[in-house]
């Protein structure tokens, strides 16, 4: 299972620690939902998830700050006796000292952060998504052409990173090269990063290791980018037929979702890094409703048409 440490999300949004008398080191998060435990303070513990992190708003705040000593005591009591990974203060917002007291007696981080409470639990809710979500590494390289993320795969030695160099050099953006890391953060997205050990580096055959960012600056490379696309590379052969309309679509399935592929046969003199920007700029105008494969076909079917009228 996936997971996070407590202190990752903490420098992330620049949080607050509010009981630094507890040792957060081995506090770990392994889910992304988060809950505002409204009716749980009401005393109402059926079906509490205790994993998720808690985020205390305005609402929940006035109203423990609203009990009775006696009432207060019972429900702090109730609802800090499980192992929760941290409550989070928003608005900076102050805990109640009983609050306090019982959270460090039963060890549950209690942390404060400047932010609106709606707002925060949007950000912390992606970026969880994306840090806890199902993750493969596959071989290729991962760039952004034109807003579009393009993932090349191939054989060793095809060609894809002196691709990835010349697509550089055109003004696009390196994410990863060798090996990409896939995680799946929605039913219907991809995003595909770097390891940290091979992050803005790229090899190439006969140089040897290259440092993007240092070489073509900042703005050559990008961190992570969703997968729009998929080209994968293979050697020519004379024996196989190639598409050569695009009427109908190719995929290619990651963690369950399916990514619209092109089969790219490589052939001396072909300019793979001028093909890749075909094929982003060809697929983002059938997002945008345009298919020339389609427009094409419809011409030919007007023409022949038009001759049978003429017949």
């Amino acid at each position: 299972m996936e997971s996070i440490g407590l202190q990752r999300l903490i420098d992330k949004f620049k949080m607050t620690n509010l009981t630094e008398e507890i040792d957060i080191s081995k506090i770990k998060i392994t889910q992304p939902d988060i809950n505002r435990p409204g009716i749980q303070l009401t005393g109402y513990f059926e079906h509490y998830d205790s994993t998720r992190l808690q985020i205390m708003g305005f609402v929940e705040y006035t109203y423990i700050m609203s009990l009775d000593p006696e009432r207060k005591l019972e429900i702090c009591n109730a609802i800090l006796n499980h192992q929760t990974p941290a409550f989070i203060f928003c608005r900076d917002l102050k805990p109640d000292p009983v609050f306090r007291e019982l959270a460090v007696k039963y060890g549950v981080p209690l942390l404060g952060t400047s932010k609106a409470t709606s707002s925060f639990m949007a950000q912390a809710i992606r970026w969880l998504n994306a840090k806890l979500a199902p993750c493969i590494q596959v071989h290729g390289v991962l760039v952004d052409i034109y807003g579009e993320g393009v993932l090349i795969t191939g054989e060793s030695g095809i060609g894809k990173s002196e691709a990835a160099i010349e697509l550089i050099k055109r003004g696009h953006r390196l994410v990863s090269d060798d090996a990409v890391l896939i995680r799946k953060v929605s039913e219907d997205t991809l995003i595909g990063s770097a390891p940290e050990v091979t992050k803005h580096l790229i090899e190439i055959r006969g140089i040897g290791i290259v440092d993007v960012k240092q070489m073509f600056g900042v703005s050559s490379v990008k961190d992570d980018q969703e997968i729009d696309l998929v080209i994968k590379l293979k050697d020519w052969s004379k024996d196989q037929e190639y598409d050569r309309m695009g009427l109908e679509e190719e995929y290619t399935e990651y963690l369950g979702n399916r990514v619209v592929s092109h089969t790219i046969p490589i052939r001396p003199g072909r300019n793979l890094a001028v093909i890749c920007e075909s094929a982003a700029v060809n697929h983002r105008q059938k997002k945008m409703g345009y298919n020339a494969a389609e427009e094409l076909y419809k011409r030919i079917q007007a023409s022949m048409a038009e001759r049978q009228k003429e017949e």
